[in-house]
């Protein structure tokens, strides 16, 4: 089961990415480019995670086999390329929406929902394409495709339907004297 509680882990991190991705593009207090001065942090962040974490475990793992083979090299490569502008475009799609208008928050649910009920999508179309089940397109069972259905539906619906946003507290004016 240890799969299932790293799994967990990542929806965790990765449901908690976006709120913090937003309030850390607002916290940059530059309207214009606090997205990108955002992004340059995560950058450095996934620098830190994904190249010295993996590091220093691969230096202190005795007896480790320096050969990587270039196809793997280049589709990890392609892999991480992929992630990074992923996460960029969560930064325009954010901004997009905000200069539309839409409530800041909103925006981080609406971006959210709709790329997290997305990615589990493609991600089994993707792979059915890569590795057909025996038996062709026919074999694929009804409930894939139900939950596929139901994966989209739930997105669009976490979209659609959000909660409205409470309005702003008022500021008391200072009294007169």
């Amino acid at each position: 089961m240890n799969w299932l509680y790293l799994a967990l882990v990542t929806v965790a991190c990765w449901g908690l990415y976006g709120i913090f991705l937003h309030a850390g593009q607002v916290g940059m207090k530059d309207p214009v480019l606090g997205r990108y001065k955002a992004f340059l942090f995560v950058g450095i962040a996934y620098f830190l995670t994904a190249v010295l974490a993996p590091l220093i475990i691969l230096l202190t793992s005795k007896g480790m086999d320096w050969n990587m083979p270039p196809k793997g090299m280049w589709v990890s490569l392609f892999a991480g390329i992929l992630g990074a502008i992923g996460a960029f475009f969560v930064l325009l799609a954010m901004g997009s929406g905000a200069k539309a208008g839409m409530n800041p928050g909103i925006v981080a649910v609406s971006v959210m929902s709709i790329i997290f009920a997305g990615a589990p999508i493609v991600n089994a179309i993707v792979g059915i394409a890569m590795h057909p089940p025996k038996g062709g397109l026919s074999a694929i069972p009804w409930q894939f495709i139900c939950g596929i259905l139901l994966a989209a539906l739930g997105g669009f619906m976490v979209t659609k339907f959000k909660p409205a946003p409470a309005p702003p507290a008022a500021v008391a004016a200072p009294a007169e004297k």
